[in-house]
């Protein structure tokens, strides 16, 4: 299942400031137009960590350095037709190794996405 929508950190401090005025989970929930479970989320986090800014995620850190993503946004702003195996070569001379699925997902969050180039009609025969 898709992971849902994330509530604003302003929200979640409206829930704090008016649980700590008094109010349940159920007249939070109606005065803001939250599920009573949404909120409850919040509460405990906020009452096990003392925050209700986002936590630090684990996961694995990232094989390719920001400098390493510039220049590999910078060559294939350069060339649009170099293809993702070409800047895997370019970055493996750098002593840089990732997959090729690495580097689109990385044009790919700066919006550079993979294309095919239109077919343009020729103007004439010489051309």
């Amino acid at each position: 299942m898709p992971r849902s929508k994330e509530i604003q950190e302003q929200m979640r401090t409206k829930v704090i400031e008016i649980y700590q005025s008094g109010k349940g989970y159920k007249a939070i929930s109606k005065a803001l137009g939250l599920q009573r479970t949404t909120v409850r989320a919040i509460i405990h986090k906020w009452q096990k960590h003392g925050t209700v800014v986002n936590l630090p995620r684990s996961g694995r850190p990232t094989k390719i350095t920001p400098r390493a993503q510039r220049q590999l946004i910078r060559e294939a702003t350069k060339d649009p037709r170099t293809t993702s195996k070409e800047l895997q070569a370019s970055l493996a001379s750098t002593k840089v190794s990732v997959n090729d699925s690495t580097i689109r997902k990385i044009l790919g969050k700066n919006g550079l996405h993979g294309r095919f180039p239109r077919r343009k009609p020729l103007l004439s025969k010489k051309h």
